[in-house]
């Protein structure tokens, strides 16, 4: 996957919601970048967790410094990330577009924190990108994850096979500004 690319400077300047700060990330985020990535619970659907001690070695000291990334913050310490990235071809469908992740430490999970996050993300996208469509990719089997996507305004275009596992290929249209 590549960066956004030249429309947008970033990083950005910090955005505030009520509860969150999506932000740059910083060096005291590293411990939970080893968390988030290392996290059975998190990591269901996504392959499985990569090993710690591998993690605890190979990470930067400033982890998750790219374009499109957001660490989410509440209250200081980091939640989870948010990712805006334009596909460089991991799936066929996605090629060139831009495509939202999302990952979020179990503590915080039921919160509503990744939707606040999400459609805070995709506000700050919307106006750097007018006129430009998100899309997303989840399995099937992740049932947050899909009602997630759909508060988001992503809308289902096709089911598919990858990774063994079904998943879903959703599109957000460029008219879809807020949350549903």
């Amino acid at each position: 996957m590549t960066d956004l690319g030249t429309s947008a400077p970033w990083p950005p300047a910090p955005i505030t919601t009520e509860r969150l700060v999506l932000r740059e990330s910083q060096a005291r985020d590293r411990a939970a970048f080893v968390d988030l990535f290392s996290s059975p619970e998190v990591n269901t659907y996504l392959g499985g967790p990569q090993p710690r001690d591998a993690l605890e070695r190979d990470m930067p000291a400033v982890p998750g410094r790219r374009s499109g990334l957001f660490v989410v913050d509440l209250a200081g310490t980091m939640i989870g990330q948010v990712i805006l990235t334009r596909d460089s071809g991991h799936l066929p469908q996605a090629a060139g577009r831009v495509e939202l992740g999302y990952l979020f430490l179990p503590s915080a999970w039921g919160r509503g924190y990744a939707t606040e996050a999400c459609g805070a993300a995709l506000a700050w996208f919307d106006s750097t990108h007018p006129g430009e469509p998100l899309v997303l990719a989840t399995q099937t089997a992740n049932a947050a994850s899909m009602r997630l996507a759909a508060r988001l305004g992503f809308e289902e275009v096709e089911r598919f096979v990858a990774y063994d596992a079904e998943q879903s290929f959703a599109l957000r249209p460029p008219t879809t500004t807020g949350l549903t």
